[in-house]
C-alpha cells in the first residue's frame, strides 16, 4: 500500500502524501482537495480498479446528501486536466464505465526512485549498505522531528487546518449564567474565523455547541468535527469581574500546545477574546489578514449589561420561533439603550428583521425597510462584518429584485467571513435559484463542512433540488432525512413537495400537515396542503384552509402570493391572478423566491398574464 510511504512518484510527477501536494519536475501544481483525495485512492491500488461505490464511500458520505455523481465527474475531471490526461488516450487514469477508475501507469516510492537513481547494476559492498542505511535512519528520524515539530507549531504554508471552539465551560455556579459561556464560544468562533480564513477554517457554534457537557475524548471530537485542533476554555463571573481560561490542543496526539488565563472586568471581554485569538494566531503560525487586524484594532470596551443582553439575544435565535424572535429582538433593542455603537446589536436587528421578512410575520416592505437601515448602522459602526453584507444581499434579491445588488454584496460577504457557515448557506440558496446549479452545491459543500452536525444541513440539498425542479434526487434525499429529524418541519415541507413533484400528491398529503403541525400553521405548507387537497378533488377541505386565511389577513399580514397559489390549485385563474397583483405591488418576497419554480404556479405559466409578470419583475430567465 503506497500510501504509507511519503511521496509516490510517475512520470514527471510526484505526490507528496503527508501534506498534499501534486509536483510535476519539481514544480508544485495547483490542484483541489477532491481531485487530490481522488489521486490518492488510485494511488493506493495502482493497476487494480477504484469503484464508483469505494470512491463515494471514502471521499463522499453517503447521508450527506451531495451531489455526488457530478462531485466525482468534475473531481476527476480536474485531476485529468491537471495530469495533462485524456479520458480517451489514457496515460494515467482510465476509466471503466459505469464502474469505476484505475490508475495504469508505473508508479514508484520516492525512495524506490532515488535509490533506483543512485545505485549501480553491480551490488555495491555490505559495509557501504550499511552506511547507506544508517543514513536513511537518519534521515528518517530527522524528518519524522520536523514533521512532529511542524505539525504542533504550524500548518504547512499551503494547508488549510480546521479548528473547533468546544463550548465554554460555565464556573460560575449558576445555572443562569450558561447564556454567557454559550455566547462565549460563538463570539470565539466568530473572532477566530477572521484570522487567516485562507488557511483556517473554524466550526460554527451550531455543530460546536453539540458537544456542550460532552464526555468524548479529543480525539474522538476531532475525528467528527474534521478538526486539527481543538481550542477548550471556562469562564467564571464574579461581581464585575470575569476569569476566562483557555488552551488549545492538537487533535493528532492531544498534545497541549497553549494554556493562559485572563482575569478582566467584564466590559473588558471583547478585548479578551482578541487576546485569545491573537494567541491561537501565534500559535498555528497564521498570517493574519488586513480584516483581522483591521477588527483587533478595533476591539474595544463594551458596556457589560449591554454585551450580556446581546448574548441572551443570540441565545433565541437558533429557536426560529415567532416567541423567540420577539425576545431576541428587544434583547438586542434593550442593548443598543445602554451602548448605542454596539455594531453586533444592530447586526442583530437586522437579522430579526429579515426573518420576520421571511417567515411572512410582517408585510415585506416594512421588513425590508428595517433590515436594510439596521444593516447600514451596524456597517458604520464595523464594516468589516461579512454576515451584515450577506443580510443585505438577502434583502437586495428577495425584495428589491436587484441581482446585480445581491451578487456584488454575496461577493463581499464572502470575502469578509469565508468562514461564516450562514453565509455559505445564504448564499447557495441564491445560487440554486439562479438555476447554477454546480457553484450551488459546492457553495453548500463549503457551509456543510464549516457547519457538519446543523440540524438543517440534511436538508439543504432539497432547497437545491427545490429550485431546480429535480424531484428525483429530492424525493430519495429526503426519504433519508425525514426519518431521522422526525420534528423538522421543513423536512417534512420538502418532502411532500418531492412527492408531489414525482407524481404521489396523495403521499405529499400527510407530509404537508406534518409541517403545518410543526411550524405553527406557517403559511407556505398550509397553502400548500390546501393546493394538495385541491388537486386530488378534496375541494371542501382546500377551501376552508382558503377562508381561514383570508379571515387572518383582516387583522395581521397574510402573503397574497399564498392565497394565490390555493386559487390556483382550484382553478380559479382570475382570482390567483389578482392576488399575484397585490403580490407585486407589495414587491412580495414570495414572488421573488417561488414564482420561477414553484408547482403550483404550473397551471398559470402558460397564460401571458404570468409571463408579463415575469417580465416586470425583471429577473433574468
Amino acid at each position: 500500500m503506497l500510501l504509507s510511504t511519503n511521496a509516490v512518484r510517475f512520470g514527471a510527477f510526484e505526490v507528496d502524501l503527508r501534506v498534499g501536494e501534486l509536483r510535476k519536475n519539481g514544480v508544485r501544481i495547483k490542484l483541489q482537495e477532491q481531485p487530490l483525495q481522488v489521486l490518492a485512492m488510485l494511488l493506493e491500488c495502482p493497476g487494480e480498479v477504484v469503484t464508483r461505490g469505494e470512491l463515494q464511500r471514502k471521499l463522499w458520505s453517503t447521508d450527506t446528501f451531495v451531489d455526488f455523481e457530478h462531485s466525482l465527474n468534475a473531481a476527476v475531471k480536474r485531476l485529468r486536466e491537471a495530469l495533462g490526461d485524456s479520458a480517451d488516450n489514457p496515460r494515467f487514469i482510465e476509466t471503466l464505465p459505469r464502474h469505476g477508475y484505475r490508475f495504469i501507469a508505473p508508479v514508484q516510492t520516492a525512495t524506490q526512485a532515488n535509490l533506483q537513481a543512485r545505485t549501480p547494476a553491480a551490488i555495491r559492498p555490505r559495509w557501504r549498505m550499511v552506511t547507506a542505511g544508517c543514513v536513511v535512519l537518519l534521515l528518517i528520524a530527522g524528518a519524522s522531528y520536523l514533521w512532529w515539530r511542524q505539525s504542533h507549531e504550524s500548518a504547512p504554508p499551503d494547508k488549510r487546518v480546521m479548528l473547533a471552539v468546544l463550548p465554554f465551560a460555565n464556573f460560575s455556579g449558576d445555572p443562569g449564567q450558561e447564556f454567557f459561556s454559550d455566547g462565549m464560544t460563538d463570539e470565539m468562533i466568530n473572532w477566530l474565523g477572521r484570522l487567516d480564513p485562507h488557511r483556517l477554517g473554524v466550526i460554527a457554534a451550531t455543530s460546536a455547541m453539540k458537544y456542550k457537557n460532552s464526555t468524548k475524548k479529543i480525539s474522538e471530537i476531532g475525528r467528527e468535527l474534521g478538526v486539527d485542533y481543538v481550542l477548550e476554555g471556562s469562564l467564571r463571573e464574579e461581581g464585575g469581574r470575569v476569569r476566562i481560561t483557555a488552551q488549545l490542543i492538537a487533535v493528532a496526539d492531544q498534545a497541549h500546545l497553549w494554556a493562559e488565563s485572563y482575569d478582566r472586568d467584564r466590559s473588558d471581554v471583547l478585548l479578551a477574546q482578541a487576546d485569545i485569538a491573537r494567541a491561537v494566531a501565534q500559535q498555528i503560525r497564521l498570517t493574519l489578514t488586513p480584516q483581522a487586524q483591521e477588527r483587533f484594532s478595533r476591539a474595544r470596551r463594551v458596556d457589560p449589561d449591554a454585551y450580556l443582553d446581546y448574548l441572551r439575544g443570540q441565545v433565541e435565535n437558533p429557536k426560529f420561533t415567532f416567541e423567540a424572535m420577539a425576545k431576541e429582538q428587544a434583547y438586542y433593542e434593550r442593548a443598543l439603550q445602554k451602548d448605542p455603537n454596539f455594531a453586533l446589536a444592530y447586526f442583530g436587528l437586522a437579522n430579526c428583521y429579515l426573518n420576520y421578512m421571511q417567515t411572512r410575520r410582517l408585510p415585506p416592505g416594512e421588513a425590508a425597510k428595517r433590515t436594510k437601515e439596521f444593516v447600514a448602522k451596524a456597517l458604520q459602526v464595523d464594516e468589516t462584518l461579512g454576515e451584515a453584507y450577506a443580510v443585505l444581499a438577502f434583502t437586495n434579491w428577495r425584495y428589491d429584485w436587484d441581482v446585480q445588488a445581491a451578487e456584488r454584496n454575496f461577493q463581499r460577504a464572502i470575502e469578509l467571513s469565508p468562514n461564516s457557515a450562514h453565509v455559505h448557506m445564504q448564499h447557495f440558496t441564491y445560487l440554486a435559484w439562479r438555476g447554477r446549479r454546480t457553484e450551488a452545491f459546492a457553495e453548500r459543500e463549503i457551509g456543510r463542512q464549516l457547519d457538519p452536525l446543523r440540524l438543517e444541513a440534511g436538508a439543504h440539498p432539497g432547497l437545491i433540488y427545490y429550485q431546480l425542479r429535480d424531484y428525483g434526487p429530492m424525493l430519495e434525499g429526503m426519504r433519508k432525512y425525514v426519518p431521522s429529524n422526525p420534528g423538522h418541519w421543513v423536512g417534512h415541507h420538502l418532502l411532500g413537495v418531492a412527492y408531489e413533484g414525482s407524481g404521489q400528491t396523495l403521499l405529499a398529503i400527510p407530509e404537508y400537515q406534518r409541517a403545518v403541525e410543526y411550524s405553527g400553521n406557517d403559511s407556505d405548507p398550509t397553502a400548500a396542503l390546501a393546493y394538495a387537497y385541491a388537486r386530488t378533488g378534496k375541494r371542501a377541505e382546500a377551501e376552508k384552509i382558503l377562508r381561514d386565511l383570508l379571515e387572518q389577513s383582516k387583522t395581521g399580514y397574510v402573503s397574497p402570493y399564498m392565497i394565490a397559489t390555493i386559487y390556483a390549485g382550484l382553478g380559479n385563474k382570475h382570482k390567483a391572478f389578482e392576488f399575484l397583483a397585490k403580490a407585486y405591488d407589495e414587491r412580495s418576497t414570495d414572488l421573488s423566491y417561488f414564482l420561477k419554480s414553484d408547482l403550483r404556479m404550473d397551471t398559470l405559466r402558460s397564460d401571458p398574464r404570468f409571463q408579463d409578470l415575469l417580465k416586470r419583475m425583471g429577473f433574468p430567465p
